[in-house]
């Protein structure tokens, strides 16, 4: 954002607040096609649509994100994703529907993925991945004031534009590992009016991802994880993960964002088909002082899923086989 609000109904801390708020937030929104997640792990087919097609099962998931807690007009965000594996499992088909507020500006991204897989030996496969959309943006400047009313972007009120949005990625994965690269969106500046181009500054973003599963025991799995965010003109955004996963029902983890923040994450398999995950993020940038953290929580949804103990499909076969899977995949 190129306009800083001011609270006129809060006191001097939270004003300062605010403004520090939209002095970072105005790295992210510069291009930021993908609103910030810090369960990122379980959240893979929103920012590489080569993801799709390597699930075990079809997958439903709902996030919502509340960062920066206390200070108005912090970025909020909701999520559906949904992740469909054809039974061949050489193809896969996705949809991911977010949606993400900040301050006067809103921002909905919707796309439909399609992957496609060859297998390179009996554990290991490529994932190619394209994905095809639009974003919706709407601006609202009769919420709060500015620190420079006189802009004549400001008598326009409200901007609502939509533009195209297409993507691609690769994903190379093991029953126990993982790597990843996309890019969310090849359309940039080029498409983009006078006035949206005041708000939103897009560059191409590349995205690389990876983790490894580690087997401790026979109740106890440790997965480090990373994600990389490269974007010309702006500082790697770094996040490194670790998560532990005991008796295939808990999940315990901490993550670290560099320069930005500290995150300690939960899961819970309740049933079968449904896992619950909350994090909870600490800024230990400038923004710590003006507010309480930022709060996600994410709901997923297997369907077919029948538990630990099922058949399972040999890789390259649709169909049923005797062997048995002791656990579910921790990725």
């Amino acid at each position: 954002m190129k306009h800083f609000l001011r609270d006129t109904h809060s006191g001097t801390c939270r004003r300062l607040g605010l403004l520090a708020l939209l002095l970072v937030a105005a790295t992210a929104v510069h291009g930021q096609r993908e609103p910030m997640y810090t369960q990122y792990m379980y959240n893979i087919g929103s920012f590489n649509p080569a993801y799709v097609g390597s699930v075990e099962y079809t997958d439903f998931s709902l996030l919502y994100r509340a960062q920066w807690v206390d200070i108005p007009g912090a970025p909020r965000t909701f999520r559906f994703g949904a992740n469909v594996p054809f039974a061949n499992r050489k193809h896969g088909l996705g949809f991911n529907a977010a949606s993400d507020q900040l301050g006067p500006t809103s921002q909905t991204f919707v796309d439909v993925s399609y992957s496609f897989q060859v297998q390179f030996n009996h554990d290991v496969r490529l994932s190619f991945g394209i994905d095809a959309g639009g974003t919706f943006l709407n601006t609202d400047f009769s919420k709060g004031s500015f620190e420079n009313p006189g802009e004549p972007i400001l008598g326009m009120q409200n901007i609502n534009e939509v533009y195209p949005t297409i993507g691609a990625g690769l994903f190379l994965y093991h029953p126990v590992w993982y790597l990843g690269v996309s890019v969310p969106n090849f359309l940039t500046d080029g498409l983009y009016s006078n006035e949206v181009a005041q708000i939103v500054e897009d560059q191409m973003q590349f995205n690389f991802i990876g983790g490894y599963v580690f087997q401790l025991n026979d109740n106890l799995k440790f997965k480090p994880a990373f994600l990389l965010n490269f974007m010309q003109g702006s500082p790697v955004t770094a996040n490194l993960s670790t998560n532990f996963m005991m008796a295939d029902k808990f999940t315990l983890g901490a993550a670290y964002r560099f320069d930005n923040a500290v995150s300690a994450l939960a899961g819970f398999q309740v049933t079968n088909t449904l896992f619950v995950g909350y994090s909870y993020d600490y800024n230990t940038n400038g923004l710590g002082g003006y507010n309480s953290g930022s709060h996600e929580i994410i709901l997923k949804y297997y369907l077919g899923r029948t538990g630990p103990s099922r058949p399972g499909r040999e890789p390259g076969d649709g169909k049923k086989k005797g062997k048995q899977i002791d656990s579910p995949r921790f990725f």
